[in-house]
């Protein structure tokens, strides 16, 4: 490295390093929308319905049916009572429980 040298010095570094990062954040976008416009819905499809039979089991629980899985869905009510009136309207329910329900 000579002072002559205009393209040799300790920026030169930094510079090509902050290019590489910013082509690699390009690349890494462009492959997220690719991923997302193929896959995407039927991502967020299956996690829903995997979302719903979980508020199922833990509803049919908190309605005295025997759930197989009690043991392991019975702390989670807590957490699932914010989310019982986006999925009883998901399911068709206009109204949901009675006085001090959901409606």
């Amino acid at each position: 490295m000579s002072p002559e040298d205009p393209g040799a010095g300790p920026g030169r570094l930094s510079r090509a390093w902050r290019r590489t990062v910013r082509a690699w954040r390009r690349f890494e976008g462009f492959h997220q929308q690719v991923f997302e416009a193929r896959w995407g819905h039927a991502r967020q499809r299956e996690a829903r319905t995997q979302q719903d039979t979980l508020r199922a089991l833990l509803l049919t629980e908190t309605l005295g049916v025997d759930n197989p899985v009690a043991y392991e869905t019975l702390d989670l009510i807590p957490y699932m009572v914010a989310d019982l009136h986006e999925w009883h309207q998901r399911m068709g329910r206009e109204d949901f429980g009675g006085p001090g329900g959901c409606c």
